[in-house]
Formats: C-alpha cells, sequence, structure tokens
C-alpha cells in the first residue's frame, strides 16, 4: 500500500489544502507533504491524528476491500423459468444502486411483472423484437431500440414472436 498517495488521495477526496490538512491535524504543512511523497513515515498515533482529520480512521484506511468492477462470464449466475433466461451480470448487484440483467425470451413468452415501485429503468433490445407493457400503454422494440421508464405502473416484455429475444435490463434501485 502507497501510504502517502492514499492520504493525499483522501485530502483532495475531501477537498483539504495541505495548509487545511495542517491546521485540522496540527501538523505541519511540510511533514504533511513529506507524507504524501512518502519520503517520511507517521507513527501510529500521528497517522490516527490525520485520519481524524479526514474523516475516517485506521480500519478503514487499511481496508484494501475494494469493489469488483469487471465481470466476467464465469461470475454471472443464470435463472432459467418458463422460457425466461435471466442473467444477472453483476453479482450481488442487489447492494447497488442498480441491477442490470441480461433477459433472453423465448419465442412467445414474456418476462415477469414488476409492481409499482419507486425508481427508473432501463432497457436496449439486442436481438429480436418485444412489446414493453407499462401500465396500460404498449409499444412496440426492435433489435437496437431502447426504453426508458419510471416505476410508478405494472411493467413486463412481451416476446410474441416465432424467435428469441435479448434485453438489458438495468433497473435502478434493483428489483430483480
Amino acid at each position: 500500500m502507497d501510504i502517502g498517495l492514499k492520504l493525499k488521495e483522501l485530502r483532495t477526496q475531501n477537498g483539504l489544502t495541505l495548509d487545511e490538512l495542517s491546521a485540522r491535524s496540527e501538523l505541519s504543512k511540510g511533514f504533511l507533504s513529506q507524507l504524501e511523497r512518502n519520503l517520511t513515515s507517521p507513527s501510529i498515533v500521528t497517522l490516527q491524528d490525520i485520519l481524524e482529520a479526514l474523516g475516517t480512521n485506521l480500519s478503514e484506511f487499511f481496508n484494501e476491500e475494494e469493489n469488483q468492477s469487471v465481470f466476467r462470464e464465469e461470475d454471472y449466475y443464470v435463472s432459467e423459468k418458463d422460457g425466461i433466461t435471466t442473467t444477472f451480470v453483476v453479482p450481488n448487484a442487489q447492494k447497488n444502486d442498480m441491477e442490470p440483467i441480461l433477459l433472453t425470451l423465448d419465442a412467445k413468452s414474456r418476462s415477469q411483472s414488476i409492481n409499482p415501485h419507486e425508481g427508473e429503468e432501463f432497457g436496449y433490445v439486442i436481438k429480436g423484437n418485444v412489446t414493453l407493457v407499462n401500465g396500460d400503454k404498449s409499444d412496440e422494440l426492435k433489435q437496437g431500440e431502447t426504453f426508458y421508464l419510471n416505476g410508478k405502473h405494472i411493467h413486463y416484455l412481451v416476446n410474441d414472436s416465432n424467435n428469441e429475444a435479448t434485453i438489458i435490463w438495468v433497473m435502478s434501485p434493483p428489483n430483480f
């Protein structure tokens, strides 16, 4: 771990100058500058003082668990039911602000109904043709077309064609 770089990133994330951090931590600007450039090392007590001034603590500072940002096919979770294949392309997305899925509808099938909810949804038809039913309104979508809606009405997709349809569907907040 590059302690100096991480301290500098925290300082800039907090919108602080070296002068401001110096005043908050009661350490000299020169010392803090040397820390950020890894020219010196802080004692544990000094690091605790700096981190407190930055609104964090030792435990959070040294926690290197980073959120995964790239997902490969082996990370996906696939659910198949009644002619619908739902591929959760971001595992455990329920903890995130949005949930993207890859939805494959067999010929003559429909997605699950999504009940009214707070939030928004986006869809992109990768392959095939589908009908978006949103409350009492229906819209035909073909390959390359998109939809964007709020969750105020019951909504779902229907594939009335004789061919499979594939859609990227993103919901915020997660609801699938």
